[in-house]
């Protein structure tokens, strides 16, 4: 083990070093070899698919780092249980037959229940729900509504996107859209949707650190890095503690709502699925 563990340091050292460079790679059209261990290679083709593209070349590299260095250690200990193991203890066919099948079985069990009884949810039936459950919907997060628009420092006509923002009633916000067509690098809305605060303040330049003090006072927000403008709207907020609107939890009450069927309804479609196989004889007893 200690020269395992003499070899895992002298790949996973450096590779902070190849970061940048992996990231850009494609830009060129090539890709390149970030790391090999044994026969299996590691491509910067093979990180760009894996790493998210909506983050700081900061925060990329930092996960860059930290999906290399797992698939290094992983690859180092599937080698160790190769050599190691036996035949009979390496076979885990079995086991993966057994966990295809669950796997299938679950996900078909899921989608009928969906299609069987998801339409059959009223909107009565999912508020009446949240209604008596509500201490069960606090807000762990601050959500908003509103729009986020990003334009490239560059774009003509920002005296007019601003003015746009500031008023946003109907036909400023036509103008908006069609504006972001010709010049926005991104038009987000949400003014029908409420979201969270944290997924729009991801994308601002300097995320905002007291959401909460900052929904409080600011309904209209500007601010700027080296290549783009940003224009925040929020026409509405609820923030952390209070009880979530009906709208931004009814995916959740559905779901648990189609849950509490599950049982009831995995037991009929089991005995109709039996009974079916019985009559058409595909389930002969010998």
């Amino acid at each position: 083990m200690k020269r395992f563990s003499f070899i895992l340091i002298l790949i996973t050292a450096g590779i902070g070093l190849f970061l940048y460079t992996c990231k850009h790679a494609e830009d060129d059209g090539g890709s390149r070899e970030i790391v090999r261990v044994g026969n299996e290679l590691l491509t910067s083709s093979d990180l760009n698919q894996v790493l998210p593209r909506d983050v700081n070349d900061e925060d990329s590299a930092a996960l860059a780092d930290d999906y290399i260095n797992r698939w290094v250690r992983n690859k180092l200990f599937l080698r160790q249980a190769e050599f190691n193991l036996t035949e009979e203890e390496k076979d885990i066919s079995q086991l993966l037959d057994e966990y295809r099948t669950s796997l299938l079985v679950n996900i078909y069990q899921q989608k009928m229940l969906e299609q069987k009884y998801s339409p059959l949810l009223s909107d009565k039936e999912i508020e009446e729900y949240y209604n008596q459950m509500q201490d069960n919907f606090t807000l762990q997060e601050n959500i908003v509504k509103g729009f986020l628009l990003k334009v490239p420092m560059g774009a003509p006509n920002q005296g007019d996107v601003r003015r746009w923002c500031r008023s946003a009633n109907s036909e400023s916000l036509v103008k908006l859209e069609n504006y972001s067509l010709q010049n926005a690098r991104m038009f987000d809305s949400f003014l029908d949707t409420w979201v969270p605060f944290q997924r729009v303040n991801a994308i601002l330049p300097e995320p905002i650190k007291n959401e909460e003090r900052f929904l409080m006072y600011n309904r209209y927000y500007e601010t700027t890095d080296e290549q783009f403008r940003y224009f925040l709207l929020v026409t509405d907020y609820m923030t952390i503690g209070n009880t979530a609107p009906l709208s931004y939890v009814e995916d959740r009450i559905r779901a648990i709502l189609l849950n509490k069927k599950r049982g009831e309804y995995i037991k009929s479609l089991e005995k109709e699925l039996y009974d079916e196989a019985l009559q058409k004889k595909i389930i002969n007893f010998y």
